[in-house]
């Protein structure tokens, strides 16, 4: 089997703060296949990149990331030096660069994601494969594929694996994405042979990286995407 592609988890978050546009950058500077990063809506209903469902960890502001405008929060200062950017303002810094994979993180993000992304294909030459969309919430990611069956799919487990192949099926998923620590060989096998892709996350120490290749994951999301 050919070489897992190499993900950056929220772009570079080992060296960069989370996605932000700067750390998608530095993972593409640092010669990723693919970028990872989770969206929400903010109350003046624009898709934003950012991973909590409260500013408070990475930000000097505090409060449920919903409940901001998308002017408060780009008030807001990331890790005093970067802003929260769009996920537009995400498509156009990779710009076809590498792939893309949008974790639908925050309720309600399905359908304008699925706009965003038939925009880009239509009008800025993206391709369907360009993107894989990801979820935890099985009813955004359902969403997604009763809008438009052409978004590739990729469902997200932290355990229970069987029950995820289920799911997946019924979605026509492309792929699974779990939680390295609960992959063997032989569950990686199982689920490549049902016809799904295995990209695991967030796989960043030596040992863990060579695990991973050994059971022939097919793409690795790590925070030092060069490790890879």
């Amino acid at each position: 089997m050919s070489r897992p592609l190499k993900f950056g988890h929220r772009g570079a978050k080992g060296y960069v703060a989370e996605n932000t546009v700067e750390s998608i950058l530095k993972a593409i500077e640092l010669g990723v296949d693919g970028i990872e990063i989770d969206v929400h809506k903010c109350k003046s209903g624009e898709l934003v990149v950012f991973h909590d469902f409260t500013v408070d960890r990475i930000t000097n502001g505090t409060g449920e990331i919903s409940s901001f405008t998308l002017k408060e929060l780009k008030g807001l200062m990331v890790l005093d030096h970067y802003q929260i950017p769009t996920l537009i303002e995400v498509l156009d810094a990779i710009d076809r660069k590498c792939i893309l994979n949008i974790e639908l993180k925050g309720k309600g993000t399905a359908s304008k994601t699925v706009g965003l992304i038939e925009n880009y294909i239509e009008k800025h030459n993206w391709n369907y494969n360009d993107f894989i969309v990801s979820s935890f919430k099985n009813e955004e990611i359902g969403a997604v594929f009763s809008i438009n069956k052409k978004i590739p799919l990729g469902v997200l487990i932290e355990s229970n694996f069987d029950k995820a192949i289920v799911f997946a099926k019924s979605i026509n998923a492309v792929a699974i994405h779990p939680d390295y620590t609960m992959l063997t060989k032989e569950n990686v096998e199982e689920a490549q042979a049902e016809g799904f892709n295995i990209n695991t996350w967030t796989v960043n120490t030596p040992q863990a990286i060579k695990r991973m290749k050994s059971y022939n994951v097919n793409a690795i999301i790590s925070d030092f995407p060069d490790r890879l």
